[in-house]
């Protein structure tokens, strides 16, 4: 690889915001907020508005459409294709 042309590549605190949980990974992102986490070390801290903690498809609680009750008023209000 060449050098000097990447991002610096370390360890950043992900923290949903919706569901009070954050997780410690690496990444490229970057912050001027600091955490510090459970080591006793400080991190830079990224907030998010969701994740796989909050996320409905995740947590189950995703809702169903039924796709074709929509499709058949749709036709109903504008006509099927001829």
């Amino acid at each position: 690889m060449r050098q000097g042309i990447h991002p610096a590549y370390g360890p950043v605190v992900f923290r949903d915001r919706a569901a009070n949980h954050a997780f410690l990974t690496r990444s490229t992102m970057t912050s001027d907020k600091t955490i510090e986490w459970e080591d006793g070390n400080t991190y830079p801290v990224v907030d998010v508005e969701i994740s796989n903690v909050s996320h409905p498809f995740y947590t189950g609680t995703a809702r169903v459409l039924d796709t074709a009750g929509r499709v058949e008023r749709f036709e109903r209000r504008y006509g099927k294709r001829s």
